[in-house]
């Protein structure tokens, strides 16, 4: 192995490390509670060693979030491959994004809780484009099968991922107020009311 192969690796070790440990504190004290500081005490590096890797807390964050908007990705295009029906779809992704924002709370709450200052968010996150258009295709369809073919396809994008969005917002605000299953029967009931209105 060469000294710039080795300097590379050595390199994406540390990057790995700064990653993982920061995961780690998110996951134990909450996303607000990360610093740079903490993160160089842990891994045993000097605070400059931090910065030459990421130029701020919230670069780090923004990892995290374009890596949560891949997972979600994954997992709704693997929803939607179980069946070919537009309206079968979108319950489908409804519920794989259910699951995803229950059981990846760290996640979620980066995702949609970053403030991308400074970039559109399409361009910074090209992640988060491939869960619209993986919605977007099914919506799309049922338009077209649809009495209203004259439908904005982006608008309706934008209220199947609302209804989505605030009831899963609404569901961690109130706790343990209302059960799952009835969070759950809420979703379904709100997304099959979506579904017939596009058609």
């Amino acid at each position: 192995m060469g000294i710039t192969e080795r300097r590379l690796r050595e390199k994406e070790k540390v990057r790995t490390a700064i990653l993982s440990t920061a995961w780690e504190m998110v996951k134990e004290e909450g996303w607000q509670s990360l610093s740079i500081r903490k993160i160089a005490d842990s891994i045993e590096y000097s605070v400059p060693v931090i910065y030459d890797y990421f130029e701020n807390k919230e670069a780090i964050l923004f990892e995290f979030g374009k890596e949560g908007f891949k997972k979600l990705a994954q997992k709704i295009e693997a929803a939607k491959e179980e069946t070919d029906d537009p309206a079968e779809q979108l319950k489908i992704i409804a519920h794989a994004y259910w699951d995803f924002a229950s059981r990846n709370k760290e996640y979620y709450q980066l995702m949609y809780g970053m403030g991308m200052t400074g970039c559109e968010i399409e361009k910074c996150l090209p992640e988060k484009t491939s869960f619209r258009t993986l919605v977007n295709e099914p919506i799309s369809r049922l338009i077209k099968k649809g009495k209203s073919k004259d439908a904005d396809s982006c608008l309706k994008y934008y209220t199947f991922w609302s209804i989505l969005h605030g009831l899963i917002s609404l569901k961690n605000m109130r706790g343990s107020a209302v059960s799952d299953e009835i969070n759950k029967l809420v979703m379904e009931d709100a997304v099959d009311g979506f579904i017939k209105n596009l058609g």
